[in-house]
């Protein structure tokens, strides 16, 4: 083996294949969980408080986002103008450690004159870099870029 334009002795070859050797192995070795010490101090993890608003006030956010992606990403001027039949469909629909959720539905009149179905969350620690709950939301029809499709099935529990 040459190095920097000198040769190597048999010790110095040998610990590097050996220091090699015990890299590669330690990359190679399974994950394992936590320890009891690591669980302690270490992966605490997030204390989520289940503390969400009602169905109700996410409405605004809906409207005012749902009008800026229009006008701004598709270059429509629909606008949702009115909100009825408000309910919520699940909470906390899996396990107690996930992240909170408040899934809900309701209809929505949009400026084309017709009714829609929308289907929302309420995420726990969703907002702005976490400071606040969020709200992932989809309106039925016109998920245009289809990120909850089939007719916003993603956007249920």
């Amino acid at each position: 083996m040459v190095a920097l334009g000198r040769r190597l002795g048999f010790g110095q070859s040998l610990r590097l294949a050996v220091m090699g050797a015990l890299i590669s192995a330690a990359c190679a070795a399974p994950a394992s969980a936590a320890s009891w010490l690591e669980k302690a101090f270490y992966l605490s993890g997030p204390r989520y408080e289940a503390a969400l608003p009602p169905c109700g006030a996410a409405l605004g956010t809906i409207q005012s986002r749902f009008a800026t992606k229009e006008g701004r990403f598709w270059n429509s001027n629909l606008q949702i103008v009115d909100f009825e039949r408000v309910r919520e469909t699940a909470f906390r629909p899996w396990t107690e450690s996930s992240i909170p959720r408040r899934y809900c539905t309701v209809r929505a009149l949009v400026s084309d004159g017709r009714w829609r179905a929308v289907h929302y969350s309420i995420v726990e620690d969703g907002g702005m870099i976490g400071w606040n709950w969020g709200v992932e939301w989809c309106v039925v029809g016109l998920d245009r870029n289809w990120a909850y499709n089939p007719q916003c099935k993603m956007a249920r529990p």
